[in-house]
């Protein structure tokens, strides 16, 4: 018990100095208007009814979500918490953003097992920390996995090489 104490105590140092309550105010209502935004770009797809869905109907319950929360954290959220001030491991979200969109990009140009595999490697690698050798193992199993559920079991039409 003392030894996790000490650890608990270690991390606690080494942490990053709590960001207040502005932080959490402004970060909260960021990610309601991404959720708002969110919300208008699936009423634009299309909602569909209950027996039949469309296209932008889970993409709005997980906007309204979004919204219902961030403004639910506005109320809760604002005392400072342990919310962290930005440092340089606050840019990997966006590098993880960008590597994502870059799937997107070439999803549909060279298939599926590729950039899947790449993205894979990246964020296991470069925002996980993970060595090479569990990174590539990691990454062509994670790829393997959902090549068989999406193409192999659910027969989804993606995009692939094989």
């Amino acid at each position: 018990m003392e030894t996790a104490t000490k650890d608990a105590a270690t991390e606690a140092e080494a942490a990053p100095p709590p960001a207040g309550g502005f932080a959490n105010l402004a970060a909260c209502l960021v990610t309601a208007t991404v959720g708002a935004a969110g919300a208008v770009a699936a009423v634009a797809l299309g909602l569909g009814t209950p027996a039949q869905p469309g296209a932008g109907l889970w993409p709005l319950a997980v906007s309204l979500a979004v919204v219902v929360l961030s403004l639910a954290q506005t109320l809760v959220g604002r005392r400072g918490g342990d919310g962290e001030k930005f440092s340089r491991y606050s840019w990997l979200p966006l590098a993880g953003l960008a590597t994502l969109l870059g799937l997107v990009a070439l999803l549909p140009v060279i298939g599926f097992e590729v950039p899947s595999l790449l993205l894979s490697v990246v964020w296991m690698k470069f925002l996980g920390g993970e060595s090479w050798r569990s990174a590539l193992l990691n990454s062509a199993l994670v790829v393997g996995v959902l090549y068989a559920v999406f193409v192999g079991a659910l027969g989804t039409n993606v995009p692939h090489l094989l």
